[in-house]
Formats: structure tokens, sequence, C-alpha cells
């Protein structure tokens, strides 16, 4: 890890890097992200943006563009995307999380987002990393499917090599050799980014998981691991998603697990405390 100069040495593993995002404080609290995969329609982001907020969620995630394995799958709406959720976000107050795919697409939506995300597909891609390295936005970095601590570290160095301070780390499984779940959610690489990095990190059992049944333990688990929050998708009738209906959570169940995360977060702030 030695030749992770602005992640990993100069002391500045000791000192936890807090992003604020409007009063939100990525780093400090315990962040919870909900929304859903895309942004299907105006009627079915603000009202599922309605329910995250109801349910104490502190930001709302959505895809306006959506790289898809296949060519013919819904790829969101772009433009059209982003404006309403420019416009949920004046109705909640939550911050937009993102995604941003192409270098050339990189100052136009931060007109838009709050968060940039970067894909997991897109972790190497260098042009962008340097890109959203010159913008005053927060970036999410998600961990490649195939990629080492080290790798995914590097990543995040182009990113702040270009002067943006402003990276918060997403784990949302690996591939490996097991079937059962989409990817293998590595909850191991939560303390071992605290290790070595002062960047914060969040997870993705949504992606992680790719199972309903699995999230509120996978998210409950995440927080014991020491995670700085969780990002999940919530659609307002996941029966109808056109991305990932199988690992959207209705808004009643992600009511549940955000009154449970609350209380596991007090009991563990107590628990430090003595």
């Amino acid at each position: 890890m030695n030749s992770l100069k602005l992640t990993s040495i100069n002391g500045e593993k000791n000192k936890r890097t807090v992003i604020t995002v409007d009063n939100v404080k990525v780093g400090k609290d315990f962040v919870v992200i909900g929304g859903p995969c895309s942004v299907e329609s105006e009627e079915q982001t603000l009202e599922t943006a309605r329910k995250v907020k109801e349910a104490g969620g502190d930001m709302l995630r959505g895809g306006a563009f959506k790289p898809r394995t296949s060519p013919y799958d819904f790829q969101g709406l772009g433009l059209q995307g982003l404006k309403i959720l420019e416009r949920a976000k004046k109705e909640t107050g939550l911050p937009v999380v993102t995604e941003v795919t192409d270098p050339r697409d990189v100052s136009w939506v931060c007109e838009y987002a709050d968060v940039l995300q970067i894909g997991t597909r897109n972790m190497q891609n260098y042009s962008l990393l340097k890109e959203v390295g010159k913008v005053n936005r927060p970036v999410l970095l998600k961990r490649g499917m195939y990629s080492t601590l080290k790798e995914w570290l590097n990543c995040a160095e182009y990113i702040l090599a270009e002067g943006n301070p402003n990276v918060i780390l997403c784990e949302r499984g690996i591939r490996t050799h097991e079937t059962y779940t989409r990817n293998t959610l590595d909850l191991s690489i939560v303390p071992s980014v605290k290790e070595v990095s002062h960047l914060p990190v969040i997870v993705d059992p949504s992606h992680g998981t790719g199972r309903l049944s699995l999230i509120e333990s996978m998210s409950l688990a995440s927080l014991a691991a020491g995670a700085d929050g969780i990002m999940v998708e919530v659609h307002y009738r996941p029966e109808e998603a056109l991305c990932d209906k199988d690992q959207a959570m209705p808004p009643e169940m992600f009511a549940r697990l955000v009154k449970k995360l609350r209380i596991l977060q007090s009991s563990m702030i107590g628990m430090n405390e003595q």
C-alpha cells in the first residue's frame, strides 16, 4: 500500500475524511441512501422519493443513465431523468446521487446531481475518473466487480490527484464462484479500507446480494462492520420496476430497515461510550 500517497500515508488514515452533502455528513453520521435503480417516470421517482424521506432516508439515489449488460435493456431517461431528480430534491430536500458514465457529460450532470456515482463497470475508466476529479462535487466510487482493495484505492487516487478530495468508496459485491447471490458482498473490505485509508466507505447490499430477503441482514451487518452508510434500491411498485425488480425494496420494508438501523446505531454509540 505504500504507493497510495493520498489515501494511506502522511498520517491521513488516522484523520477520517468527512464529506458534507447539504446537511448530510458522510463519514460522521451513518448515512442511508435509498431510491430506484433507474428513473422511469416522474410519478415513480417522486412517489419513491417521498417514501424514502418519510422513512428517514438521508439521500435519494436514481439512475438517469443506466449502462446495462444488454443494449436492448432500458438505458435510462438521460436529461429528462436528471430533471425529474431535480424536482424530487426540490420537493423532499433529499440530496441526489446519480451515475455519470461519460467524461463529456460530467460538467452538465453536475448541474443536477449532488453526488456523482462512478459505477462498477467504470471504476477503471481513467478518463472519467480524471474528469470527476476536476469538479466540485463529491464522487461515490463503486468497487469493480473483480477488483482488489489496492486497485480500488488507486482508482480513488486518480480522483484525488486531480484536486477533488471528496471521494466516498462503495462496496457493491464482487464476482466469485457463488451463484446463489448476484455477487458476493465482501464486508471484510469495510474495516480493511479503514486500516489503510481515511476515506468514508458505504455498502450497497442490493447489488451485493441481488436478493430482497438478504438486504436487511446485510445492511445491519454493514453497520456493525463499521460502514459509514448503505445504499439500497427502493421502488414504490417493485413489481413494475424496469431495472433490478428482484432486489428493489417496497417502501414499507425500507421503513422497517431504517428503523432497525437507527436502533442498532444508537446501541453501538452507547457501547462505544462505555
